[in-house]
């Protein structure tokens, strides 16, 4: 799990070991600790750990004398068998876990490994249940659970034995002083908020709060600061490693750091979602001062963009991304393993093909759309969308907003390129919502490469976030569909309603094209696209030139308004016959791209809404 995280900077003052001489408590914890640890309300110095304070954490108020302070204090009795002195050679293991997964194999394997259990509330009795024998916490702090449970574990009794380092004299006798023991093994997992705030039940804020865990992620950081001389363990999978580990009585150093960062890394994740729904709950800001985007690994790809380039592929656990749909939570049915690329291509066809209401197919190389139609027949969309660019659709991903049936899957996997008529088409990824049994049977038959992955759609209102140099780009995701806005005709013809809906499907195609980009469709289909030039003239005669003669009469579709127009782009559509030219209008030119359809009895439709993808 890794995390993105912009936050405010802070400084921390660090004192240096040698300034640390008491042997006390006060000596072996810093003040943060102290408080942390210590539940009574005066200062720590003046707080009695000892048996009375146990007992009932009475204080004793330090007493000013005429030359000098003396902290007034009781001597420490340990309750008889609560925790053995850190001098002996007793092995602890404390274990206290919202997730009881794998617990049984745990709790036998340290036990039969000669270590004490300590644990709390419902993990003491889940192992107990299985036979294995507990020391409950309370016993060691001779403090009840207290506050609904807020309070079990922040205690001098559980932390010095967590944060104790065994190289410093001074914090073994400290512990000895005061009757604590060491912990050798933590294993601790959080109230599962992340679960609880995302259910399909809506929760109360303060049930929320409540599922916010304090004891856990205290002891975790405690346990992974101090890995040296203990090992944390934060994950059920971890179990059998630990155990193995254990066995051999090894010192490895690098387990334990890698141990240690899983639980820094588990702690700072679970903040992460804390924060981000506290901040949902208290600001319509989309954009927080602060931000941190917790991501999990889902695979290591065997390249980047190129050959030279490693890389790997994350999985966004953001509040915001759960049951969000979209490629990286797609189930892959078949195929070799995804690459960079795969990714890429494959979210820009899915993002697409998901945005049109009527059966569709959309086919995309290298993220930009070659080919798109909607029919009532998907094996007819499927088919227009190869035929608008055959070229580049071999090699290409394709995609269906429609489940993919025998028949479909049939037509996939014998179509044959309209170059030639013999050869079939490949490709490196087929995407749809679901599959038929039958379906997936046989565009598994196509190849043992082919990718099949089926995916939900992207839920709209998402941010998304684009890497520059030293910072990251945050911005709402482009949600806007035809229906979302208004065409507005600008010139003296008005557009026929199959142009006009031709001008609509052409600006829905024109959205998902990199920028210059240009779509030209008529009835439902792209003809011809021209995308990612520097100017948008070039764009244009790339689009005409692959929609051919079918240009007359179909719609043009800008992602950006002209520029200019007399002896340049929308001269040129409408001299080639275009019937409606769809753009956002806004160039201090208009007038003269009103006057140039006027000329040529071309409609104009202003949207008023710009499309850049960069």
């Amino acid at each position: 799990m890794i995390g993105l995280t912009a936050a405010p900077t802070t400084s921390t003052a660090q004192v240096p070991n040698s300034a640390i001489q008491n042997t006390s408590l006060v000596g072996l914890f810093s003040n943060n600790q102290r408080r942390t640890i210590c539940p009574c309300p005066c200062s720590f110095t003046s707080c009695s750990v000892k048996h009375s304070y146990l007992l009932r954490s009475v204080c004793n108020p330090i007493k000013a004398m005429a030359a000098q302070e003396t902290a007034v204090e009781t001597q420490f009795v340990p309750k008889p068998g609560s925790q053995s002195s850190s001098s002996g050679n007793k092995k602890q293991a404390l274990i206290s876990l919202s997730d009881k997964r794998d617990l049984a194999l745990l709790g036998d394997g340290l036990q039969s490994l000669g270590y004490t259990i300590v644990s709390t509330g419902g993990t003491a009795s889940s192992l107990e249940s299985a036979g294995v024998s507990v020391t409950k916490v309370e016993e060691l702090t001779s403090f009840p659970e207290m506050l609904d449970g807020r309070i079990k574990t922040l205690h001098p009794n559980v932390h010095g034995g967590i944060l104790a380092r065994r190289d410093q004299k001074h914090h073994m006798e400290a512990l000895n002083e005061h009757g604590i023991g060491t912990f050798d093994v933590v294993v601790v997992n959080l109230y599962p908020f992340y679960d609880k705030v995302t259910s399909s039940k809506e929760i109360e804020f303060e049930d929320g709060i409540e599922n916010i865990d304090i004891g856990g992620p205290a002891m975790i950081r405690a346990a992974a600061k101090n890995h040296k001389d203990v090992l944390v363990v934060v994950d059920s999978q971890d179990y059998p490693e630990l155990l193995e580990f254990l066995k051999g009585n090894q010192n490895d150093q690098q387990f334990r750091r890698k141990l240690a960062w899983k639980a820094f890394q588990h702690v700072a994740s679970y903040d992460a979602a804390v924060a981000e729904w506290l901040w949902k709950q208290t600001s319509e800001d989309k954009f927080p001062p602060s931000l941190t985007v917790p991501m999990s690994l889902k695979s290591s790809l065997r390249y980047g963009e190129n050959p030279h380039q490693k890389a790997a592929f994350y999985v966004d656990k953001s509040l915001a991304e759960v049951n969000g749909g979209g490629i990286a939570t797609a189930i892959q049915h078949h195929g070799k393993e995804m690459s960079y690329n795969n990714y890429l291509d494959a979210d820009a066809a899915w993002n697409c093909v998901a945005e049109f209401r009527n059966p569709t197919c959309v086919v995309v190389k290298h993220t930009n759309p070659c080919g798109v139609a909607s029919r009532d027949d998907i094996l007819e969309a499927y088919r227009l969308a190869v035929r608008a660019d055959p070229v580049s659709a071999f090699g290409g991903i394709v995609a269906f907003n429609v489940e993919v049936d025998e028949a479909l899957a049939r037509e996939i996997r014998e179509f044959r390129s309209p170059t030639d008529n013999e050869t079939r088409m490949f490709y490196e990824i087929v995407v749809a919502p679901k599959y038929t049994k039958k379906g997936l049977e046989i565009l598994r038959g196509k190849s043992k490469t082919l990718r099949i992955l089926e995916a939900k759609k992207n839920e709209k209102g998402k941010l998304s976030l684009r890497q520059v140099g030293g910072g990251w780009l945050s911005q709402e995701s482009d949600d806007l569909t035809p229906e979302d806005i208004q065409f507005n005709c600008v010139s003296e013809k008005s557009p026929q309603e199959s142009e006009l809906r031709d001008a609509e499907f052409a600006w829905l195609c024109v959205k998902h094209v990199k920028s210059n980009a240009i779509v030209i469709a008529k009835n439902n289909c792209m003809l011809g696209m021209g995308s990612g030039q520097p100017n948008r003239r070039e764009s244009l005669r790339i689009a005409m030139r692959k929609a051919g003669d079918e240009v007359k009469g179909a719609a043009l579709a800008s992602d950006a308004f002209f520029p200019f127009a007399w002896n340049d782009a929308v001269e040129e559509a409408c001299e080639s016959g275009i019937g409606v030219i769809a753009e956002p209008g806004g160039s201090i030119r208009d007038g003269d791209a009103i006057d140039c359809c006027n000329k040529y009895g071309a409609s104009l439709l202003f949207t008023n809404v710009r499309h850049f993808r960069h």
